[in-house]
């Protein structure tokens, strides 16, 4: 396998040196942070990955204030204790993304943060002592015990929250594939996932650095390759 010292200097050349490239980090929150997360917080980023899947980002985020007010605020307790006509009228509000699948998600959802929270203490603490080099394993509680939260969507939900994570975009893939990585193009088998971690997990040694700023290192050392502004745009994004 490629070095990552090889993968960075590439992103470097290509967005101006390293300095440029290091501005382009985004700054990460530690696991105090992570661990005070409400779990209202949690289950409104869910709702919001959930919809933004295939879905025009910049529309859910429009809506949002909605989202907010029709969800009850996303407090758990609250959605759990709503009868079945709330959830139906929903699927006619306005206010929201009228997807009666995506809206049954997010009453399934506020089930599963409620569980995690009952043994974990919150859903914030749950993430937060997750063991850093198992990203996978917690992809696979997310997808098994949480709604529409598997393959990307669980993805960028750990990135939105602030857990420290990788993201297997085109790019990302792209470039573990030219460091030598056998995966498919669209690793979504436990194998794949599996040999995605054991990279990340290989570049983490050898450099100190999180798993963020390896994913977003390797996808700007590979693929088009946008302006700084455009990347400084998608810094809490996707790669």
């Amino acid at each position: 396998m490629t070095s990552f010292k090889t993968v960075r200097a590439r992103a470097a050349k290509r967005k101006g040196g390293e300095k440029a490239l290091q501005e382009l980090l985004p700054k990460l929150a530690g696991p105090k942070a992570l661990a005070s997360i409400e779990d209202d917080r949690a289950l409104a980023e869910m709702t919001k990955r959930v919809f933004s899947a295939g879905f025009v980002w910049s529309v859910v985020e429009s809506k949002w204030p909605g989202f907010e007010a029709a969800f009850l605020e996303f407090e758990p307790k609250r959605l759990l204790h709503q009868p079945d006509e709330f959830w139906e009228k929903l699927a006619s509000d306005k206010r929201i993304v009228r997807n009666p699948q995506k809206i049954t998600a997010v009453r399934r959802n506020a089930q599963f943060v409620a569980d995690i929270a009952r043994e974990r203490g919150s859903f914030g603490k749950f993430l937060a002592q997750w063991p850093a080099d198992d990203q996978v394993g917690l992809l696979e509680v997310l997808a098994k015990r949480g709604a529409r939260m598997g393959g990307k969507t669980g993805q960028y939900f750990l990135r939105f929250v602030g857990r420290d994570s990788f993201i297997t975009s085109a790019d990302v893939v792209a470039c573990l594939r030219d460091a030598g990585l056998d995966i498919a193009e669209n690793p979504t088998s436990k194998k794949d996932m599996r040999k995605v971690q054991d990279q990340f997990n290989a570049w983490a040694k050898e450099t100190g650095l999180p798993m963020t700023h390896l994913s977003r290192i390797c996808s700007m050392s590979i693929g088009e390759n946008y302006s700084a502004e455009a990347l400084r745009g998608r810094i809490a994004m996707d790669e």
